[in-house]
């Protein structure tokens, strides 16, 4: 049964803490930071974690997949990263057969290990301040937004590499400019993308996701969240498309692995990919941001999530298929509840006003009236958009993220006509195409009666959200056609869409009708959706230019008066570097969290009844028997997680924890509950990363998974 957890003790005392704020560009490093890394315990010259001229830790660093990060452990190309980052590819290898989710998976050879289509991984190969090559670029432009747009910013950055042409001459080269500080300042990055990534280890999810949802951004934390993968390249060590003549990558640099731990105070350092913050908004948009897109998603997805386990208990098939979307919705979901919490308990709105008024008195001492413009701008645009915003957010997490047959295939027109005009060659070229779609959406992982479900309960709600005249225009015959009952509607899109079951495809596809697609319900409904999210981007659009101009504007003088060597930029996906201590922190008057979680605190939460608590027979034993190994602390206990005071975000799951040598110490993969408000509000007291400690990996794979191979390459030994 559940128990109270051992990293709580009583304390009326609470402790300060030393942290550093901040997610900082590694080319500034040593102008920036450097030192008092140092003054904290850092044993490294600069130039051994960035060396543009060289080889340093940011050469084992990768972007993993599109939206977390991994490090380079061995000479062959082995990365680590978090259990949930890999989610999705051990998913997709799962079967009720060879069920990977629920047992874990562990090549015990090359040839045992799994290929992922899709997955990639990313190393950065030069970073380099380009800002005076696009602002002289911009002055020829007549359109001045350009300064925010991707496109041109990434046209810009193709051309400085020497063309497509040139680019193409090295294989899984690209190049890309970000713009920093809202178009103040802008970086090019040139990267290197593999994409023959193989699975090699994933612990059960009774490890690897141990917890659940109940723990998630919650510390004390008992989690073994990671999971292995490999790197291949050509022969020559080259980007290559899986081929089973491809070898392990030989990296230019991997993380050594530290089997020392670490005790309270010890320095720590992270480097990783954050997502995205937002510490420079102002009070409206913080107040935005919870009043509309956390609201609004914490809404939508509670209803969505509630009839989608409900399903998944009922049936492993089930359980399977929506594993992967269930946790990936429930993240966020938690999050915007914290990140609400944190807006409201801390008074962040306050906190930006107090911010804004520095500003406004410095920029009236200065004499310029450009500020005061800009934050008046920014005030008028963000009330001006509330009611678009709200509609724009209830259409993206209703209907097009929860309704799964939202994404079933539209572009039937050419179908239409070569059915009309009786194209034989067309129609069956065309009918492929189709077919493909519908796979695409109809694949393993979708169940029919589960959408259907959801979409019931989704729709009901949406259309008490939103008011008639701002929906999408074919939701009018839930009301002209059904009576306004959505059940019947729902029920009638499915069995009479040629996308509502296979037997619906199949009998289509042997007798094709142009009639049939012009008139298919789930078709008229996407496309009815895709129009009004047209829509509401281009009314949306209207404000975008001021709005980017004005933010422009306002982080000019924010950079003007704190100095910009003094600021770290708000994250965006790009490569940063963190720092801090191993240290607990006190959440309330006379609680105080340790640093350290041990298999002890597994144990007190054990509870078989429940799904996120189960703990495997085998770990038990394991427990039991105190078989730890050289992974046990001094007094015998196994360590399972530790803390940070390191600026982390959604983005960094799966990121290297580095002690003062740069030795792997740890993988980072969560925040806790007290912290999640510092993607707007840094909070030095209470904002933790939640790191798994290296040894319980270690004691995992060796002795939980008997793994020796594995265990010998990440060691060296």
């Amino acid at each position: 049964m559940r128990r109270l957890i051992l990293g709580i003790v009583s304390a009326c005392l609470a402790l300060p803490a030393f942290a550093d704020e901040g997610m900082w560009l590694l080319p500034l490093l040593k102008q920036q930071k450097y030192m008092e890394m140092r003054q904290m315990g850092l044993q490294m010259a600069a130039d051994d974690i960035y060396n543009p001229a060289g080889v340093s830790l940011k050469d084992a660093v990768v972007r993993f997949g599109g939206g977390c990060t991994g490090e380079v452990v061995s000479a062959d190309g082995l990365v680590l990263t978090n259990h949930h980052c890999g989610y999705g590819y051990i998913q997709r290898h799962s079967s009720v057969e060879h069920d990977y989710l629920t047992d874990g998976f562990w090549a015990m050879s090359r040839e045992e290990e799994l290929p992922n289509p899709g997955l990639t991984v990313t190393f950065i190969e030069k970073i380099e301040d380009v800002t005076d090559y696009v602002m002289k670029a911009l002055e020829k432009e007549k359109d001045q937004t350009l300064f925010s747009s991707s496109s041109y910013l990434n046209k810009l950055a193709v051309k400085r590499a020497g063309g497509e042409r040139e680019l193409k001459k090295h294989p899984g080269m690209a190049v890309e400019i970000r713009a920093f500080y809202d178009g103040n300042k802008y970086y090019m990055f040139t990267k290197k993308i593999y994409s023959d990534i193989r699975l090699v280890g994933a612990p059960p999810s009774s490890i690897g996701k141990f917890g659940a949802d109940t723990d998630n951004w919650m510390w004390p934390r008992h989690t073994g969240d990671f999971s292995i993968f490999r790197i291949y390249a050509d022969k020559n060590g080259e980007p290559a498309p899986y081929s089973k003549d491809n070898v392990p990558l030989r990296p230019k640099r991997w993380l050594k692995v530290s089997t020392d731990g670490v005790k309270a105070d010890d320095y720590a350092m992270i480097i990783g990919f954050p997502g995205r913050t937002n510490k420079y908004y102002t009070s409206w948009e913080v107040a935005e941001r919870r009043d509309i897109e956390n609201t609004v998603r914490i809404h939508v997805r509670e209803l969505r999530q509630e009839a989608m386990l409900e399903e998944m208990l009922k049936d492993d098939k089930v359980r399977i298929q929506y594993a992967s979307k269930y946790a990936g919705s429930t993240n966020s979901y938690k999050s915007s509840i914290g990140s609400n919490w944190a807006i409201n308990k801390r008074n962040f709105e306050q906190v930006k006003r107090e911010e804004q008024e520095k500003l406004l008195a410095w920029a009236k001492q200065k004499g310029d009236p450009a500020y005061a413009e800009a934050l008046a701008q920014l005030e008028r645009i963000v009330k001006e958009r509330e009611a678009f915003r709200f509609r724009s957010m209830m259409l993206s997490e209703a209907l097009e993220r929860s309704i799964e047959f939202s994404r079933v295939p539209t572009d039937t027109e050419a179908l239409i006509k070569a059915l009309n005009d009786k194209d034989e060659k067309k129609t069956a070229e065309l009918m492929a195409e189709l077919e493909k779609g519908y796979l695409r959406f109809a694949n393993k992982d979708y169940a029919p009666a589960v959408d259907k479900k959801i979409s019931k309960i989704i729709l009901k709600d949406y259309l008490e959200q939103v008011k008639a005249g701002s929906r999408p225009a074919y939701l009018e015959v839930i009301d002209k056609d059904f009576g306004g009952n959505v059940d019947r509607f729902v029920d009638h899109l499915f069995e009479t869409s040629i996308f509502g079951s296979n037997g619906n495809f199949n009998q289509f596809k042997a007798n094709p009708s142009a009639d049939r697609l012009a008139n298919d319900p789930m078709i008229l409904f996407a496309q009815s959706v895709k129009a009004e999210k047209k829509a509401l981007n281009e009314s949306l659009s209207g404000f975008n230019n001021a709005y980017d101009q004005a933010r422009r504007v306002y982080m000019r003088g924010v950079l003007e008066m704190n100095g910009e060597l003094n600021l770290s930029p708000d994250a965006n996906s790009t490569m940063r570097i963190t720092y801090g201590q191993v240290k607990g922190y006190s959440p309330r008057d006379c609680d105080f969290y340790g640093h350290q979680t041990t298999l002890d605190g597994v144990m007190e939460k054990e509870d078989p009844d429940n799904w996120e608590f189960v703990v495997p027979e085998r770990l038990k034993a394991l427990y039991e028997a105190k078989d730890f190994g050289r992974y046990a602390l001094p007094d015998g206990r196994m360590p399972v997680a530790f803390c940070a005071t390191t600026h982390t975000t959604g983005g960094n799951s799966g990121s290297p924890v580095m002690n003062a040598k740069g030795e792997l110490i740890g993988i980072n993969f969560d925040r806790n509950w007290e912290g999640v408000g510092g993607d707007i509000e840094y909070l030095p007291d209470y904002q933790r990363s939640i790191i798994v400690d290296i040894r319980y990996v270690l004691f995992v794979i060796d002795k939980y998974a008997g793994a020796t191979s594995i265990i010998n390459e990440l060691l060296g030994e």
